[in-house]
């Protein structure tokens, strides 16, 4: 059976005649001496199919050179703008393909089951194979699917392994795909994660295991008035899950639900644990890509806040779990404290000479504190929250000016940076809860007093020494009776120190890594919270 082509022209509706004659042997061959039907304009040039590229070639005539029976016709890709110049070639010498003579379940435009000397209109038949002057669009799907049923004549390998390369899916570099995955997996977050106040939301993680609840142990003293912190003695509890060094812990600051713990940790995770009654996880935040450096308890005991490493702020719903604010800063966060009076109101500080104070109902940052420092260490809000300390890494081989800067928060303006004047810096600093005095804890391996007043000034009677700090970021804090200072070591103790007399009162051997946190609970002086650069936290009673 002789299979030939006839070209479709939108523009003229006759049909095509057949140029050329059929010999004994089924061949056709062109005849030079007849002329071609009008309305068809196609030059001489033909497209070269060969896979050394796509060359134009002169061709007298249309002679099979091989004397062989034509094989399907392939339909060229070439460039957009040489459109008019795409031309259907006679292939080069290749194995006679026998079509099935099953009913295929998407019948081919190119063959036929009609009689021989039947000349099929195949490209009337196909208008989207439109070979015009503008675009050509050609589905390499359908090609593709035609390939599966041309294949299953006798040479089919050798045909459908040069069918492949038609069907060759274009090279996409590695960095490109990385593009596209991250792009992708970014829209699926902001699909899938709460829609708040800014951009740059992770999935909101799961609801407590357990609800809020007072607590039984500390509902009797709820009511009552302590007058005196008894010293811890004993392990009460030991928590491990976390799988990097634990940066900071707080307990809640509402009184009915202090039985949970909150921990944040360098393992990208912070955590909330019911660290009194069955000393359990109750929930595993994984919001942030880096450490977790920094995370606190809103005032109202309901809400989250974290930052890291990543840039990232996050506040989540304690009891839901949704994300209700979520922002990102220009620097790497490693402190958060939320504003005394105004809970609506935070400052983050970290790796930049600027601290900024964000507004969670806008979601933007209100205001911005410029210091010529590096790093902001620590922040502490004085007076109510009309003023703060921020303590930062600026130290000289002399004096250390600028360590602690006092601010006035309306007004971002510098109250002072005369306060420390010595060449250790600060990592942490804790204001005492009945005196007007703050405590600074240095690299000089001592915890100073300082007012908390103007000028601000240091006292050179008491000094609280015994214990390492080595670089790390060891926290102090203060009894809520104002008797007891508590601080880490960098080798791993827990030291207890009377506030009057500036004595050690205990000394606690609790973790083989650096101790950095260090809490008393609010309604319980009697119980401590510590953790430690080898990941654990200890509740001690």
């Amino acid at each position: 059976m002789a299979s030939l082509v006839a070209y479709d022209d939108s523009d003229s509706e006759a049909e095509t005649e057949l140029v050329g004659r059929f010999t004994a042997a089924g061949q056709m061959k062109d005849t030079s001496d007849v002329a071609r039907p009008c309305g068809r304009d196609f030059p001489t040039g033909v497209l070269d199919m060969s896979e050394g590229g796509a060359l134009p070639t002169k061709h007298g005539s249309c002679e099979d050179p091989a004397g062989q029976r034509l094989p399907l016709v392939r339909l060229w890709r070439s460039d957009p703008g040489s459109c008019p110049s795409q031309r259907l070639q006679w292939p080069r010498t290749e194995p006679e393909v026998t079509c099935p003579t099953s009913k295929h379940p998407h019948p081919s435009l190119w063959t036929s089951h009609a009689p021989a000397g039947h000349v099929s209109l195949a490209a009337t038949r196909f208008k989207q194979a439109k070979l015009s002057q503008g675009t050509y669009n050609s589905s390499e799907p359908s090609f593709c699917a035609q390939t599966k049923s041309e294949t299953q004549g006798h040479n089919g390998n050798s045909l459908q392994r040069k069918r492949r390369e038609d069907c060759v899916v274009p090279y996409t570099p590695k960095r490109l795909r990385q593009l596209q995955a991250l792009s992708t997996e970014t829209g699926k977050s902001k699909d899938m994660g709460t829609q708040g106040p800014s951009a740059g939301k992770a999935a909101a993680p799961a609801p407590l295991r357990v609800a809020p609840s007072v607590s039984e142990f500390i509902q009797p003293y709820l009511n009552t008035q302590y007058k005196e912190t008894k010293i811890s003695r004993r392990v009460l509890f030991h928590l491990r899950g976390h799988r990097g060094p634990v940066n900071s812990i707080q307990w809640c600051p509402v009184f009915s639900k202090s039985h949970m713990l909150l921990s944040a940790s360098m393992d990208k995770t912070f955590k909330v644990w019911n660290a009194v009654d069955s000393g359990s996880c109750l929930q595993t935040y994984s919001l942030h890509s880096e450490a977790v450096r920094a995370a606190r308890w809103s005032p109202c005991g309901q809400r989250l806040l974290s930052g890291g490493f990543d840039y990232a702020l996050h506040l989540t719903d304690l009891e839901t779990g949704t994300q209700l604010f979520s922002g990102q800063s220009n620097f790497r966060v490693t402190t958060l404290k939320f504003h005394p009076k105004d809970h609506s109101l935070f400052v983050c500080g970290g790796f930049s000479s600027e601290i900024k104070a964000w507004d969670i109902r806008t979601g933007k940052v209100v205001r911005s504190y410029k210091a010529a420092i590096q790093q902001t260490l620590d922040i502490l809000f004085l007076k109510e929250g009309s003023e703060f300390l921020s303590s930062t890494d600026a130290s000289s081989r002399d004096s250390a000016d600028r360590t602690i800067i006092a601010w006035d928060f309306r007004s971002s303006a510098k109250i002072s940076n005369q306060i420390f004047h010595e060449r250790y810096t600060c990592p942490s600093l804790a204001l005492h809860p009945r005196e007007p005095v703050f405590l600074a804890q240095t690299n000089g391996n001592y915890l100073a007093l300082f007012s908390a007043v103007w000028p601000y000034r240091m006292s050179r009677r008491r000094r609280y020494e015994g214990h390492k700090v080595e670089g790390y970021s060891v926290g102090c804090e203060c009894s809520p009776d104002g008797e007891l200072l508590v601080t880490g070591s960098a080798d791993g103790r827990v030291l207890l120190y009377c506030f009057r007399t500036a004595s050690r009162a205990r000394t606690l051997y609790g973790h083989t890594q650096a101790c950095v946190g260090t809490t008393f609970h609010p309604v319980l002086p009697s119980i401590l919270a510590t953790c430690s650069w080898e990941g654990d936290i200890k509740i001690w009673h």
